[in-house]
């Protein structure tokens, strides 16, 4: 008995349709094809063929999708496809990458706007301490000056307590830093701020006398010119240090010419002028706008002597180094109030009658405000610091109004008034004007490109006006 090959006839084309019949839920789309009556279902075997689908291998190696072909009387044949469960799973994860990718630009900003915001907060409160502490010195000196007037003592007791601030570093460094040194080793990387070799006796007494000289003599003049003037009055011509800075640093370190800045420096002489002519130049007035000044000129001598003979320094140096002068003013200095006492220029008795609690705050708070000076110069921007220096103007004023009952004068307020807007003109960076014309140019771009946005916008808005109106405009060839 011969065996006849089953040959399959080739399908035209208009024989294959694909019929949209319903799908149950879960299963995909069907596709029918229907073949001649009498003809082979395109499939090698009758029943149930497996084949595994690509995209079953393509996701995590599930069980394979079952295509049937069943052949039915009618000669119909269904074929299960997973087409569109592929196009599902495409789409599926091309809306997943685009979701996580949005979620973390989301997580990105929001990052970038909690850490601004928290510098914000740390700038802020760096300017507030800095400005508190300052006017809470000034105010307990005028307390403390009710029932102790002894200034130098005052100065000399305060000045001691720099002593503390290096061991404070110190703590801090153990409490924050990965490698933590000893004490010693500390130290020694800290004096070299005096040299390579390091502090010695030659260089202690050489570079620590005179800058212990003019910190006592600037504290000292303070709290004398307290004596004669207010606290507005005092804090806002201490101020006037920034400009004398500026004027040495011109004459001595040869620092370059700025034309605010010698405006600044003409408006700080022109306050000076305007408070002492405020009482006649007469008086207590006129003697203490001199010791107020004093105070100013030898804190702008200090700091520019600093800036010759020992540079920059860090957190550490500039710790290691103040913490020096308040040993040397507790060696060699500690003379002074005792001829003081002795030659009855400053006495007190009996000791119990001392206030130490008011001499404590006063220490106190003069020394946190050294410290917030040297650790806000380097955790954040110097120009912070002065702001909040000159906030203390303000903010003796206030309290000089409030507590006191102050009454200012015209002449002194705007005396006032202008020695704080030549510090604030002080502050100006060295490329202000270079900066200013670059922002001045961007905001004339940033002008422009607004101006032809608007004018395409306006364009965009005609058109779509007139396509409702029923006219289209035909573009020229």
């Amino acid at each position: 008995m011969k065996k006849h090959s089953a040959r399959v006839a080739p399908l035209p084309s208009h024989s294959v349709s694909e019929l949209n019949s319903p799908v149950p839920d879960g299963a995909s789309r069907s596709s029918v094809i229907q073949c001649k009556p009498g003809g082979n279902c395109p499939s090698r075997h009758r029943g149930m063929t497996r084949q595994l689908s690509p995209l079953s291998v393509a996701e995590d190696s599930a069980a394979p999708i079952l295509e049937l072909q069943n052949r039915s009387p009618s000669g119909i044949c269904r074929h299960s496809r997973v087409e569109r469960q592929s196009r599902s799973g495409e789409e599926g994860t091309q809306t997943h990458t685009e979701s996580s990718s949005q979620e973390a630009e989301g997580q990105t900003r929001c990052q970038s706007c909690t850490s601004t915001f928290l510098k914000l907060i740390w700038r802020f409160l760096i300017i507030l301490s800095v400005s508190s502490s300052w006017v809470g010195t000034t105010q307990f000196v005028k307390i403390t000056f009710e029932t102790f007037d002894c200034p130098f003592f005052m100065t000399w007791f305060s000045t001691n307590w720099n002593i503390m601030i290096f061991p404070i570093y110190y703590s801090g460094h153990l409490a924050t830093a990965q490698e933590k040194q000893s004490p010693i080793k500390k130290f020694r990387e800290c004096s070299r701020i005096f040299g390579e070799d390091g502090l010695t006796l030659k260089l202690f007494l050489k570079r620590t006398a005179p800058f212990s000289i003019l910190w006592t003599l600037t504290n000292y003049l303070y709290l004398l010119a307290l004596k004669k003037l207010t606290a507005t009055d005092v804090s806002a011509l201490f101020c006037c240090n920034k400009a004398f800075v500026f004027l040495l640093s011109w004459i001595v370190l040869k620092d370059r010419f700025m034309g605010a800045r010698i405006v600044a420096a003409i408006m700080a002489i022109t306050g000076i002028v305007m408070m002492a002519y405020a009482d006649g130049f007469q008086g207590d007035s006129i003697i203490g706008v001199a010791y107020a000044v004093g105070s100013a000129s030898t804190s702008a001598l200090y700091k520019v002597l600093f800036k010759m003979f020992l540079g920059s320094a860090n957190f550490g140096e500039a710790a290691h180094f103040v913490s020096t002068l308040g040993f040397f003013n507790f060696i060699f200095i500690s003379i002074t109030p005792i001829i003081l006492y002795f030659t009855k220029v400053e006495y007190w008795y009996p000791f119990s009658a001392v206030p130490w609690g008011y001499l404590c705050g006063v220490a106190g708070l003069w020394l946190a405000f050294n410290i917030l000076v040297n650790v806000g110069v380097v955790l954040t921007y110097p120009i912070l610091i002065s702001i909040g220096t000159v906030l203390s103007v303000p903010g003796n004023a206030a309290v000089d109004l409030l507590k006191h009952k102050m009454i200012f004068s015209v002449v002194r307020l705007g005396a006032t008034i202008i020695i704080c807007m030549g510090f604030l003109l002080m502050l100006l960076p060295e490329e202000w004007d270079e900066i200013t014309l670059r922002f001045i140019n961007s905001l004339k771009e940033k002008k422009s490109e607004d101006h032809s946005e608007d004018i395409t916008e306006s364009s965009v808005h005609t058109r779509s006006r007139s396509r409702a109106n029923g006219t289209v405009s035909i573009p020229l060839a």
